[in-house]
């Protein structure tokens, strides 16, 4: 297997390629060098081992993530930058690189657009010094953030295997991205891949169709980066009407695509999306593209999939791991042979909304720290788009605010006390608030009888 992704980190690139654009600027592999080796500089002459990387642009944060992996670094990145979120990684970093200062805690380095065109070198590695690394932070099924650590092998491990799989789909392609660079799909595939491919990509987020349609107008060959919401209600925008711009490639990840959405998305653009499953601690394990809803996955050529036959989890084998050790995934599965198979459904609490990951245990444990709450219970709820349902058993307190105030009052507040750690795209939609849980004599909540509350508005 080739090292796509550490070659090209340890020559940097060439000053003619084309990094990032978008509807006013380009930065060129010149730009880029001098941007990356002021950052390198700086983060040399710190003794801060460990930094929280986030920015809206994606240039920059390319910009931040070479500098202080050719530093050495250890490089943080919280799922979100609300201000309760990264008080919680407090502990973990010691500086923080970014546009805003985001926390009082340890060292700032601002990331600043430069348009200086001197002439830098790309900067090497120290004698004797390894890359940085990546710390992610996902929700765990404990409640709290759960750390997964990932080299730079196991990101080049990823990147190659991805270049190798859909490269002769993608000739000169630019990547225009729905979805943050600031999880590990977005960081895949709209920063390294392009990268160590020299396919350029957009720096902003795309986040009308308007805006696609602008970028699908300008550039003929195109890849989209998106996710199952976005890629649901692409269509609808669209008019169901055939576009005279497709892009060569659509994929999608961060959650179950329904086979509506896909086959809408064939409607508009000419093709299926590409689906990609994985998880931030696996990384991509398969892909599909969904003809049907009885369409198989296929594991990327390295995965060696397996079944546990006591409760149908998926067993994998993979490179992109810390090592060769068999992981135990959180989805169960179907085996059909040769490396296809079929998804059946979650078996932790750790649940999709929106693409954005979330413990159902830690947003609970937050609401039942409010004084109106004296235990709260979510569900998730099927429909037309996935969405949560809280069932709040309320405090003395809490119930003297609901007579007084009202069910908007109690909701509205509840949901300011969870934007604290939770962005407001993950919060509940819909709320309940029984005299008491419904719970058997051991304490276990009553799934149906859950949902039977949700049964009309």
């Amino acid at each position: 297997m080739t090292q796509l992704l550490k070659t090209w980190l340890a020559q940097g690139p060439t000053p003619q390629q084309l990094i990032s654009f978008n509807h006013h600027d380009i930065v060129t592999g010149a730009l880029f060098t001098n941007q990356v080796d002021a950052v390198y500089q700086k983060l040399q002459q710190s003794p801060a081992k460990r930094w929280l990387l986030a920015s809206d642009s994606s240039n920059l944060f390319a910009v931040g993530l070479c500098a202080a992996l050719i530093a050495g670094k250890q490089i943080i990145l919280p799922a979100n930058t609300q201000p309760g979120s990264i008080s919680q990684l407090s502990a973990e970093f010691d500086g923080v690189l970014a546009e805003q200062p985001l926390s009082d805690h340890g060292e700032y380095l601002p990331l600043r657009k430069q348009l200086s065109t001197g002439n830098r070198p790309w900067p090497q590695l120290a004698e004797g010094q390894q890359f940085g690394e990546l710390l992610l932070f996902t929700s765990g099924s404990s409640g709290q953030p759960k750390a997964v650590r990932k080299t730079l092998r196991q990101l080049d491990a990823e990147v190659t295997v991805l270049e190798n799989t859909f490269a002769k789909h993608l000739p000169h392609c630019s990547v225009v991205a729905t979805v943050t660079h600031q999880h590990i799909y977005g960081l895949l595939f709209k920063i390294l891949w392009p990268l160590a491919a020299s396919r350029p990509f957009l720096s902003d987020l795309v986040e009308y169709p308007e805006t696609l349609g602008y970028y699908m107008a300008l550039f003929p060959k195109l890849c989209l980066i998106s996710s199952p919401a976005q890629l649901t209600r692409l269509p609808k925008a669209l008019n169901f009407e055939r576009q005279h711009q497709v892009p060569s490639l659509i994929f999608s990840s961060g959650g179950p695509l329904p086979l509506e959405a896909a086959l809408g998305i064939r409607q508009v653009f000419a093709s299926l999306p590409i689906e990609v499953y994985g998880s931030t601690e696996t990384g991509g394990i398969a892909y599909r593209r969904q003809h049907s809803a009885e369409t198989a996955w296929k594991a990327f050529a390295p995965m060696r999939i397996a079944r546990d036959d006591s409760d149908g989890a998926l067993l994998l084998n993979s490179p992109y791991l810390v090592d060769d050790a068999q992981l135990r995934c959180d989805d169960s599965i179907t085996l059909l042979g040769d490396g296809l198979f079929r998804l059946e459904g979650r078996l932790d609490r750790v649940v999709k909304i929106e693409e954005k990951r979330l413990s159902l245990v830690q947003m609970e444990a937050l609401l039942n720290a409010h004084p109106w709450v004296a235990q709260s219970s979510l569900i998730l709820l099927d429909g037309q788009r996935q969405q949560l349902g809280a069932v709040v058993e309320l405090s003395d307190v809490g119930h003297a605010e609901l007579l007084h105030n009202g069910k908007l009052h109690i909701n509205n507040t509840l949901k300011s006390h969870l934007l604290s750690q939770f962005e407001r795209v993950t919060l509940p939609r819909r709320w309940r608030y029984p005299e008491r849980l419904p719970q058997d004599p051991q304490g276990k909540i009553r799934l149906q009888e859950m949902l039977q509350l949700f049964d009309n508005d």
